[in-house]
């Protein structure tokens, strides 16, 4: 089996179990299918690009599954004139099926590394819209906000109350929350006022969100 066939037995596989799930949008489907997820994991995990499983990525990094991803994207309720900031820009992937769906995208990642490949595979599928920056992803992008979407793919211990401000009223903010090497819950988070409506998604164990930017790469 050639490796475009495997990809696209693994998207088949991957429709089915979203499907199950009760993820049924359309135009999500659409927006992760137009983009070659193969192309966003090292040559050595392409078979693997639409299973459930982290997959390691450079700088020692990981992708998230292709599932839970689906189903964060999905929570993020997105349409055409949004502005997102993402924070945790990885591979790219995410960033790139949101630029498909949203009007803006800005990703944060401490690894510059990250952010110029992610950039070069975005101009290769001609996404224009979409901007990686190597940052804190602690302090979030103030100066750009405010956000009609935050999604965050590293862990906090407690409520980030300090993107609050960052969001834009009636905004989302997705999130995991626990300790750093445990397991945490992915929470979506409504603004309302100056709190957040919170509900929770999803188990998860992802990384702590860490301080500051890798000097290095």
């Amino acid at each position: 089996m050639t490796g475009s066939e495997q990809e696209r037995e693994g998207f088949a596989a991957f429709m089915l179990r979203m499907r199950a799930r009760g993820l049924v949008s359309k135009e999500l489907f659409a927006a992760m299918e137009a983009t070659p997820r193969g192309d966003f994991v090292p040559p050595e995990w392409r078979s693997l690009a639409w299973s459930e499983r982290m997959l390691p990525i450079a700088c020692g990094e990981s992708i998230e599954g292709c599932d839970l991803q689906a189903q964060v994207i999905e929570a993020l309720e997105l349409s055409a004139g949004h502005r997102v900031l993402e924070v945790g820009v990885g591979s790219g992937f995410t960033a790139a099926v949101i630029a498909r769906l949203a009007g803006r995208v800005l990703t944060l990642d401490r690894y510059k590394t990250l952010c110029a490949q992610a950039q070069s595979r975005w101009e290769h599928l001609g996404l224009s819209n979409a901007v990686a920056r190597q940052a804190d992803g602690l302090e979030g992008a103030a100066a750009d906000g405010p956000f009609d979407r935050i999604v965050v793919w590293a862990a906090f211990d407690e409520l980030p109350r300090r993107f609050v401000d960052q969001l834009a009223t009636g905004g989302i903010m997705i999130a995991p929350i626990g300790p750093g090497e445990e397991v945490q819950t992915m929470v979506k988070l409504t603004k309302v006022g100056s709190r957040f409506e919170r509900v929770d998604l999803a188990s998860v164990r992802l990384q702590p969100l860490t301080k500051g930017v890798a000097e290095a790469i």
